[in-house]
């Protein structure tokens, strides 16, 4: 089944703008997710840095943005040229241009080593009024921002994939979170045009601990033969109204995004989490879902 999500985009591009948004916005990290969330900044008037490991990725990374903005002044959700877009963006391969930022996001790979360096390395070039956050979707807040000098100016904003499509960010609180930058940071939420809701730190949060387990059990049902995929996403979008189903949202998030939330989670709260051998078998084989073109279901690689 050929699949993408040109009208779920539209909709959250549009939804409404609040003022607000953070000045100076750095991503550290300029993949899909990363691409996603300096595009979001880009269109809410922010000037937003990526900084990528070396030049090539951060040419990348610029690509990935630009294209991104163009196709959403080709879809009139904003009232801004692709020029204008462009000239408050840049890209970088150094942390040393974050200094003078007012909000870092980090969004690395799903790793607690590399996430940790990443953090540590983008603190030490930040004002000390200046917000940090982790786009990690499952590692604890606490346990990140234990290795940080200013934990009260970290949290996490958990954004969703594919971030223009998806119109929820999930503000994680730490322990050491300042309860101003919470606030804060539902301002930012709103100036993008997307709901925040806010959660304490524990395994998952609120939305991985859900998503993941009812995204396993469609791959064990897949797996045991119940149904086929395309009828198993069928019966969650017309019998529970979800918008998009189990399956079809584990290949826009990726395989390999969900292997690893899943053997995390598993890891914290018990063999429920335990990922099915379908889903590891499917990512030893590199069938990674959309971006490589081929997961639960076939799809335009990107």
């Amino acid at each position: 089944m050929q699949s993408n999500e040109p009208d779920l985009e539209t909709r959250a591009e549009r939804a409404p703008r609040s003022p607000g948004a953070p000045e100076r916005v750095g991503v550290l990290g300029g993949g899909r997710m990363g691409a996603g969330i300096a595009h979001a900044f880009l269109l809410a008037g922010s000037r937003v840095t990526v900084v990528e490991r070396d030049a090539d990725a951060a040419e990348a990374a610029r690509t990935r943005v630009l294209d991104s903005v163009a196709a959403s002044v080709a879809r009139g959700t904003t009232d801004e040229t692709a020029d204008a877009l462009a000239e408050r963006f840049d890209v970088a391969t150094d942390v040393a241009d974050f200094a003078g930022a007012d909000l870092v996001v980090e969004a690395v790979p799903e790793d607690l080593g590399l996430k940790v360096d990443a953090l540590t390395r983008v603190e030490a070039v930040l004002g000390a009024d200046a917000a940090l956050a982790s786009n990690t979707s499952s590692i604890s807040i606490d346990e990140l921002a234990g290795r940080l000098d200013r934990p009260e100016r970290f949290l996490g904003l958990h954004f969703f994939n594919p971030v223009p499509a998806s119109a929820l960010v999930e503000i994680v609180r730490g322990t050491s979170t300042d309860g101003a930058l919470v606030e804060e940071a539902r301002g930012w939420v709103e100036a993008i045009g997307k709901a925040p809701i806010v959660v304490h730190d524990a395994p998952g949060f609120a939305s991985s601990r859900l998503g993941v387990a009812l995204g396993l059990e469609a791959i064990r049902m897949l797996e045991e033969g119940v149904a086929s995929a395309e009828d198993i996403d069928t019966a969650m979008v017309l019998g529970y109204k979800h918008p998009v189903g189990p399956l079809r949202l584990t290949d826009l998030v990726g395989l390999d995004v969900r292997l690893g939330i899943a053997e995390y989670l598993a890891g914290e709260l018990g063999d429920r989490f335990e990922p099915p051998a379908l889903l590891r078998r499917m990512v030893a084989e590199g069938k990674l879902g959309r971006k490589t073109g081929e997961g639960f279901h076939l799809w335009d690689a990107q």
